[in-house]
């Protein structure tokens, strides 16, 4: 068998290269070394075990006037392969406990970002109240994430940091990391959370100093500075709230008003909607203001009323900003 202090070297050599994506953590490299040390280990007694197991074969196969006689055991041979892996196992439970506690334990100082899960779409807000479907994060610095599911369980996974944790309806989990390369980065949600549980994805964006992020943040959270400026109308700016809200995960916004969750927003305005207890209404102002905040209120006919509220999340003038912009979608 490889020793330790061979087998650690060759796997943080393999790390990042065969099973895993780029580490791009402080906690990727001992997930890494652990994993590929408990492979490694697998590899040689399987090994070891159908090696002998086929030489046994072939050497004992049954033979005429074969002498059966002879010890039927080897104390120190017996011994050797109980006591051996006895120790390879607590030293695995050694270095998966200490990782376990070191994923387990943020940093007092570590920069918290609260996460929303909801399907199908993540949101991320930041302690200025700043909120996107983008998480973005300073370099060589701790981040800790409060996460909260609004419907159902969700699991938040970021391959290239190895970190990944359970979102549950009705409490509060955390997940922290060390992100040491600049860079952008996959986040997938990984417990199946029904139809568009594929497309829940985002991006994880590790700026390049902190002065970088700081400045990102400041600009990306003055979102009606360039309405204010006469730089961009309020239609655009819900443009990109939908966007940062995952909107189009439920809503086509397509000529072909093509069927998704919920009811296409394309020519909406003006229409009006049949609803699931038999009353209409035109889709106005007001309509829209309250499916918002109160999408169980008016459940359209053939839709199954899964948006989550969005009451406390949505400012007065993002949500003017959203219905300009569903009135340009004609």
């Amino acid at each position: 068998m490889l020793p330790i202090q061979t087998a650690l070297p060759l796997c943080e050599m393999l790390a990042g290269d065969v099973f895993f994506p780029q580490q791009a953590s402080t906690i990727a490299p001992g997930v890494d070394k652990l994993f590929y040390f408990i492979f490694w280990v697998c590899v040689f007694f399987f090994v070891l075990v159908v090696g002998f197991m086929t030489a046994f074969l072939l050497k004992y196969r049954r033979k005429e006037n074969f002498d059966a006689s002879g010890p039927t055991h080897n104390t120190l041979l017996e011994a050797t392969w109980s006591v051996l892996p006895f120790f390879i196992v607590c030293y695995m439970f050694y270095e998966g406990v200490i990782g376990y506690m070191d994923l387990r334990s943020a940093p007092e100082s570590a920069y918290e970002i609260k996460v929303r899960a909801k399907k199908w779409a993540w949101e991320f807000t930041y302690p200025n109240g700043y909120s996107t479907n983008e998480l973005h994060v300073p370099p060589n610095s701790p981040v800790s994430l409060l996460m909260q599911s609004d419907d159902v369980l969700h699991s938040l996974f970021i391959p290239a940091f190895r970190v990944k944790m359970d979102v549950v309806p009705g409490r509060y989990t955390k997940l922290w990391f060390d992100a040491t390369v600049p860079g952008k980065y996959d986040l997938e949600c990984t417990e199946y959370c029904g139809e568009k549980h594929s497309e829940m994805l985002a991006i994880v964006t590790v700026h390049n100093d902190r002065s970088e992020f700081d400045a990102w943040l400041a600009k990306a959270s003055d979102v009606f500075g360039p309405v204010d400026r006469g730089e961009k109308t309020l239609a655009q700016v819900g443009s990109e709230l939908a966007l940062r809200k995952g909107c189009g995960q439920c809503h086509s916004i397509d000529p072909q008003k093509s069927k998704k969750t919920g009811p296409a927003w394309w020519g909406i305005f003006g229409e009006d909607h049949q609803f699931v207890d038999g009353t209409s209404a035109k889709v106005d102002e007001n309509y829209i203001r309250e499916s918002v905040l109160k999408p169980t209120a008016k459940v359209v006919k053939g839709y199954g009323g899964n948006m989550p509220s969005f009451a406390g999340q949505l400012k007065d003038r993002e949500i003017d900003a959203l219905i300009e912009y569903i009135k340009t979608l004609k």
